[in-house]
């Protein structure tokens, strides 16, 4: 009997907020249920990223046990992937703490999440916890030797660093770390702000973000508010009609067409029915996720357990890398 090996990849995503958006499900998180199909997937609920900044810790809690409650509802299956929660698995932190004794100042400080964070933030208020950011990233990926991780153009950098970093030590210490690559999802739709068309979607613009758990006429309500243009041409323009162009990749990414497809659907009959033709899409498509997410929820000491379970599962897939690293950077360990 032949044992087929899948290729394992690695990704996670804060619980910064109390529900996933579309752009976040159609421009990552849709391909973490596709991924599921070809590879060996190892997908994560960063909580110990998620307090770099300040946070009040009951929000948190409720946040991590609804993302990954929402995880499930869009098709990410804990029996299949392994799905965990960051702070039940250790080794993150131990070996965050062995990556940081061999990266540089310089190299972690030239990092763009800590600029931009700690000018947001203001420099005083900037934790080390939020320089040492990327360092942890690197722990998360090659914990559990991932040989790709789905990023977008603002994680390249910190990808490169986790490179850097598993070569690092490999050099020195003997080959221990897979040395992760990009794996570049082709056709990543790219979600828009409603009401700011040349932004990113983001839950920071509420009148512009469709959250997986808005109540349908909110969405409906949303999205016939949202920002056109005065010549009425359907066409799909994303330089010159961005809101429009907007419209037609959520319609397109969401009945499985192409935006330009989307646009000849409905040429010549004004942006009326292209606005009532999305939010009836986007309606159909949470609504059975917001039903799937109600029985998740229902039985909290079951999510509960759901979320030890996948702990364990990566503990266990952990547990062989950090005790190389332990052994191999000259740790005395106990035991037989």
């Amino acid at each position: 009997m032949t044992i087929v090996t899948l290729p394992r990849v690695f990704s996670g995503i804060q619980p910064t907020s109390d529900s996933i958006h579309l752009g976040n499900y159609l421009g990552a998180l849709s391909h973490w249920v596709t991924l599921q199909q070809t590879h060996d997937c190892i997908y994560c609920v960063v909580d110990l990223h998620a307090i770099t900044v300040e946070h009040d810790p009951a929000l948190l809690r409720q946040r991590t046990r609804m993302l990954y409650a929402q995880l499930v509802a869009i098709g990410v299956d804990p029996s299949r992937s392994t799905l965990f929660v960051q702070s039940q698995v250790p080794a993150h932190a131990e070996l965050q703490w062995v990556l940081g004794c061999i990266t540089g100042m310089g190299e972690a400080g030239r990092m763009t999440q800590f600029k931009d964070k700690s000018q947001k933030e203001g420099s005083d208020r900037a934790t080390v916890g939020l320089f040492t950011y990327p360092i942890l990233q690197a722990a998360d990926i090659l914990l559990y030797q991932a040989a790709g991780v789905p990023v977008g153009e603002d994680q390249r950098q910190h990808l490169e660093l986790s490179r850097d970093l598993a070569g690092r030590f490999n050099g020195r210490f003997g080959d221990t770390f897979t040395v992760p690559e990009a794996l570049i999802v082709k056709e990543t739709a790219k979600i828009l702000d409603l009401q700011d068309p040349t932004s990113k979607m983001s839950k920071s613009s509420p009148a512009g973000c469709l959250s997986l758990l808005d109540p349908p006429a909110d969405i409906v309500k949303r999205v016939k508010r949202a920002v056109t243009d005065s010549d009425g041409e359907v066409r799909f323009d994303p330089q010159n009609k961005p809101g429009l162009a907007n419209l037609l990749t959520i319609h397109a990414a969401l009945t499985g067409g192409t935006p330009t497809q989307s646009a000849d659907q409905f040429s010549g009959g004004g942006y009326g029915p292209i606005k009532a033709a999305v939010a009836d899409v986007v309606v159909a498509f949470v609504e059975p996720l917001q039903q799937r997410l109600a029985e998740l929820t229902a039985d909290p000491a079951e999510l509960d357990r759901m979320i030890a379970a996948g702990g364990e599962r990566a503990a266990a897939l952990a547990a062989p890398t950090i005790a190389a690293v332990y052994e191999r950077i000259g740790f005395v360990r106990g035991g037989a």
